[in-house]
């Protein structure tokens, strides 16, 4: 049995909580009479990562509030329910939303509530996944470990690195991944999203058990037999790295091939509001554009079960669900 893009179970592994914020919260949130979508979707035609990512700036005004983070938190799984994800991981970087009023454990306690919340009202199986900033200083970044540290396995269940890869590379956070090592906090970061096939392997270096996006591993071949053999899980987002220049022709994209060559890759969003996309949007794309096929569809299910950061039991209830 094949499955559909429209009504197949779906897992969401790499979802950006400010990136995915709907134009009503926000109008709502940031009491706006109107709003230019200009200002919070990337054009198709994006010159860079660092073009797409001014488009946050809005978004993060918006989750500067207890309540707006939790209400936050329930406008993407919202979302997300509506187009069967059975279970997501929304990520963002909690260090933003600290102010005078709101400390680091307010904000995080505010975004676990909101998936609670969220779990009530749709029944979707939730987790967070706290960002380190790559522009943050290494005190900072050392404050979210230590709060992904104290609420793992309470609404938080992995450790991420976000922001300009170019700018700020991989061998500049040796130490902060030493350290979420040494206390035992999953990891995933972003890498090889700017063409750098070198963060990828510092990644693995570091203890990565996830890549977020990948896309230069292809450059080498070694590399990817080495994440083959580690069971390394790719979050590929194909929109927003075409928007990015991640990738910038559909024969090239490495979905593919990853698949081929039995890498654990899976497909996501990165950022349905800045992406303008949804998950099955992403998947039919996938199926017209990158070559893959509908029996593929379900590799991809499974995929992304697997190396997700869910618990064994939430995992076999997804497993559950194929067809």
């Amino acid at each position: 049995m094949y499955f559909d893009p429209v009504s197949m179970p779906k897992v969401e592994l790499h979802c950006h909580l400010d990136g995915s914020l709907s134009k009503e919260f926000l109008m709502q949130t940031l009491q706006l009479s109107t709003l230019d979508m200009h200002t919070i979707q990337a054009p198709a035609n994006c010159q860079s990562l660092a073009e797409y990512l001014t488009c946050f700036d809005l978004p993060v005004s918006a989750l500067q509030e207890k309540e707006h983070i939790r209400d936050a938190v329930v406008d993407v799984v919202r979302q997300a329910a509506a187009e069967n994800v059975r279970y997501m991981e929304i990520r963002f970087a909690p260090m933003l939303s600290v102010n005078s009023h709101l400390d680091l454990e307010n904000v995080v306690q505010a975004a676990v509530y909101g998936c609670q919340k969220a779990f009530d009202r749709y029944g979707v199986f939730t987790n967070l996944i706290l960002c380190a900033m790559r522009h943050h200083s290494p005190q900072q970044n050392h404050l979210v470990v230590r709060c992904a540290r104290e609420f793992l396995g309470n609404g938080v269940c992995a450790l991420d690195l976000a922001g300009d890869e170019a700018g700020h590379p991989n061998e500049e956070f040796e130490a902060l991944f030493e350290e979420a090592r040494r206390m035992e906090v999953p990891v995933t970061i972003h890498s090889g999203e700017c063409g750098s096939a070198r963060n990828v392997a510092l990644a693995l270096q570091y203890g990565a058990r996830r890549i977020g996006h990948g896309i230069a591993a292809i450059k080498d071949p070694a590399l990817l037999e080495a994440c083959r053999n580690a069971h390394i899980g790719f979050e590929l987002c194909p929109t927003s790295n075409f928007q990015t220049k991640a990738a910038t022709e559909l024969d090239a994209y490495p979905l593919h091939a990853f698949l081929d060559f039995g890498l654990l890759a899976t497909i996501n969003t990165d950022n349905r509001t800045v992406s303008h996309t949804t998950l099955t949007d992403e998947y039919t794309f996938a199926l017209e554009k990158l070559h893959i096929e509908k029996e593929d569809l379900r590799t991809l299910y499974k995929n992304s079960v697997e190396i997700s950061f869910a618990s064994d039991s939430v995992k076999h209830q997804l497993l559950y669900l194929l067809p």
